[in-house]
């Protein structure tokens, strides 16, 4: 059997992992110093020499086999000083620093107070775009309100005007119609509702005519109760507008109007 053992360990100085340049500025690693002596009088070796190769060797009885690692670069130490980690170096703007800060505050107060006033014009006129194009145009407004001269509708006769693209009824009444829409008794109606509730003037009725049904037109001075009939599906209605028989559920609808020496407005 074959014994092995250390019989040398050399010593070595590793490198600086860092090197400084004159200015104090960290440069690259040029690598690693294995400076070394071996041997010793111990064990009958040679003193090493200072300008030697780093020797390792191992030995066995029969032959010596000997690895060496060799590296020319001198010994450094690194540097961990304030003046290599300060590098950055911040401009100086003092030069260019404004001598008087009254003048620049007013310039900056102007600037503010300008945008202001054109940002307030601004969202002032897409208001009103907006509100304008929102709003009905001419000719709807033109329809919103329908001015009507009654006066020169006789007594017991109908007259059918347009209002907002549907017909509107007026009637003269006498005062034996008048007389018999009060007669009728609210149990009788389907949808009961007085005359005088429905028309401010007695005389004067003024109501849509659309019946309530599916929105026909009805028949003037026609019907079981001498009001108005709808053919479409047999809707009578008395001499008040109010549903009396058919499949119309309620009175023929009254709109908003006024009257006023003669003239008729709807709306």
């Amino acid at each position: 059997m074959s014994l092995f053992r250390l019989a040398n360990r050399g010593q070595f100085t590793a490198a600086a992992t860092s090197t400084t340049k004159a200015n104090g500025v960290p440069a690259a690693v040029q690598g690693l110093n294995f400076a070394q002596t071996y041997g010793n009088a111990e064990h009958h070796h040679h003193s090493g020499r200072a300008d030697s190769p780093a020797k390792f060797a191992m030995v066995n009885g029969y032959a010596s086999t000997k690895t060496v690692f060799n590296s020319p670069t001198p010994t450094r130490n690194f540097s961990t000083s304030s003046k290599a980690l300060e590098t950055t170096q911040v401009p100086d703007f003092s030069p260019y620093k404004s001598k008087s800060s009254g003048n620049n505050k007013a310039f900056s107060y102007l600037m503010v107070g300008s945008m202001g006033l054109l940002a307030s014009a601004g969202a002032k006129a897409t208001v009103t775009d907006i509100l304008s194009n929102l709003s009905a145009s001419a000719d709807v407004l033109a329809l919103a309100k329908a001015e009507v001269d009654i006066s020169s509708i006789p007594e017991g006769k109908n007259a059918t005007i347009k209002w907002r693209g549907k017909p509107v009824f007026i009637r003269h009444r006498t005062q034996s119609e008048i007389q018999e829409a009060d007669s009728v008794a609210m149990s009788e109606l389907r949808d009961p509702q007085n005359d005088a509730d429905r028309f401010e003037t007695r005389e004067w009725l003024v109501m849509l005519g659309v019946c309530t049904h599916l929105g026909c037109v009805p028949i003037g001075e026609a019907g079981d109760f001498g009001g108005w009939y709808c053919p479409c599906h047999g809707s009578h209605y008395d001499i008040s507008g109010r549903a009396r028989k058919g499949p119309a559920p309620t009175n023929l609808e009254v709109p908003v109007y006024s009257l006023d020496d003669g003239k008729l407005t709807i709306g």
